[in-house]
């Protein structure tokens, strides 16, 4: 059994066929018309990719097909993508045809290293020097 079939294999009533991953990244709608002239573009921002499919928002969903391509800012290729469903300014697509492990990984990566995802806790912050006292003096341990 491939690795393909493996991912697909659990997925109940309920369950997604591939992990989702969030992610806080800015794209490009690209439409193509019946006339094949000049694509017209609009901006996206990511929620969620996975291997088959993500999620976006958009500023209006006036005049958008149900067939397009997704540009990730940082990222060479398109992705072909047919709309599943459409929730107000978000959007679900299904990818036409599944990306590679290796794009998906360079898409979450790179949100990772930009700190893309803006739903993260704060750490707390922790003293610099832990367990020396400010009053004793500089360089003073406590005791």
């Amino acid at each position: 059994m491939n690795d393909d079939a493996k991912q697909r294999a659990g997925a109940g009533l309920y369950e997604r066929k591939w992990e989702r991953f969030a992610v806080n990244r800015q794209g490009m709608l690209m439409t193509v018309g019946f006339d094949l002239m000049a694509p017209k573009t609009r901006s996206c921002k990511l929620i969620d990719i996975s291997l088959g499919g993500a999620s976006f928002t958009v500023g209006t969903t006036i005049g958008l097909p149900l067939h397009y391509y997704l540009s990730i800012v940082g990222v060479a290729s398109r992705i072909g993508c047919a709309e599943v469903y459409r929730n107000d300014n978000r959007i679900g697509v299904q990818f036409i045809k599944e990306i590679d492990d290796e794009l998906l990984r360079m898409i979450v990566r790179s949100d990772y290293f930009t700190g893309g995802i803006t739903g993260r806790l704060k750490q707390t912050e922790r003293p610099y020097m832990v367990g020396v006292e400010k009053k004793a003096g500089i360089g003073s341990a406590v005791t």
